[in-house]
């Protein structure tokens, strides 16, 4: 009872901050501080998006239970004033991959598409780029039906849009091929066929979400090192990766806890790694997903920019 009253209460509240309707952002859209310049000189071959679930900043950084992720943000870079632009969890995805909720709080989780607002797929494929959604426990590649535990299609805002689910959200175009199992991420490393844009999401046992093993009730501690340890173990080879050479790496969380509202979707860890990022880096400068969006598009050359991610602040000031 009392996990559904704070849930309520969190509905009302985003509700008062953002609105219902799916187009709003908040204070996502283009709002903030500047962001250092627009890093036209920097191409990256490769730009890879790590997403993990429903942790606040100081449950993360400075956390114990989290060793291999704090020592990236020691070594690399580090978003120290990044927020989440809304709750739950789809719109997130939906903003860093479109620019817009999508969604709205009271729908959330359970919206069921289709989308046919501009997103990264139809972006990459105007301007002949390549991408793969690398989806850990998904049933199959190509895949777009429902939740296969502990695979959610939630987690998946590929599996919404038209360009890959076709208008009607339900028949696969051609592009719903670049939707693959996680698996496949070790074998174009040791192929050399990375994709230029890469989305990695561990499942529900491994993205800080639920348990190992499935359920819920277990501490913090428990989720946050089973996260770190999903990292060292798939990340950290990709870092070391001579295929990772020219690329740029980006981790961050959906969400904060339920009950941080900040900023819409509370304040989140974010972390770039890569040989063009600064070292020993932290910025103090106000982000959200959008400029995390755009971050994607400006490093690959692409220049549509999906919804908010047109006006957001630039990352520009992470790199060298």
């Amino acid at each position: 009872m009392k996990r559904a009253l704070q849930a309520c209460a969190v509905i009302l509240s985003i509700l008062s901050i953002a609105g219902c309707g799916s187009g709003s952002l908040g204070h996502s859209a283009g709002s903030g501080g500047g962001g250092g310049g627009t890093p036209t000189s920097i191409t990256a071959d490769h730009v890879f998006l790590v997403i993990l679930e429903n942790h606040s900043f100081p449950d993360v950084i400075g956390s114990a239970a989290m060793p291999y992720l704090n020592s990236l943000a020691t070594q690399n870079a580090l978003a120290s004033n990044y927020f989440a632009s809304t709750h739950p969890s789809l719109g997130n995805y939906f903003v860093l991959t479109a620019g817009a909720m999508e969604t709205n709080p009271i729908i959330g989780d359970s919206f069921s598409g289709p989308v046919s607002d501009d997103n990264l797929a139809r972006a990459f494929a105007a301007s002949g780029k390549t991408w793969k959604a690398y989806m850990e426990s998904i049933p199959s590649a190509g895949y777009i039906g429902g939740d296969v535990f502990p695979y959610v299609k939630h987690h998946n805002p590929f599996a919404y849009f038209t360009d890959v689910a076709g208008s009607d959200g339900q028949h696969a175009t051609a592009q719903a091929a670049n939707i693959v199992p996680f698996t496949q991420l070790s074998a174009d490393m040791t192929a050399n066929t990375l994709p230029n844009f890469g989305f990695i999401v561990p499942n529900l046992e491994h993205d800080a979400h639920d348990c190992p093993g499935g359920g819920s009730g277990c501490p913090d501690s428990v989720l946050l090192t089973t996260a770190d340890n999903w990292l060292h173990d798939n990340i950290d080879p990709l870092i070391k990766s001579p295929a990772f050479a020219n690329s740029v790496l980006i981790i961050t969380f959906d969400e904060g806890t339920i009950l941080d509202l900040n900023n819409g979707g509370g304040q989140v860890a974010t972390v770039l790694v890569g040989n063009h990022v600064k070292t020993r880096f932290s910025s103090t400068t106000f982000f959200q997903h959008p400029s995390t969006l755009r971050l994607i598009l400006d490093l690959l050359q692409v220049s549509d920019h999906p919804g908010a991610s047109a006006s957001a602040p630039s990352m520009g000031e992470f790199f060298h």
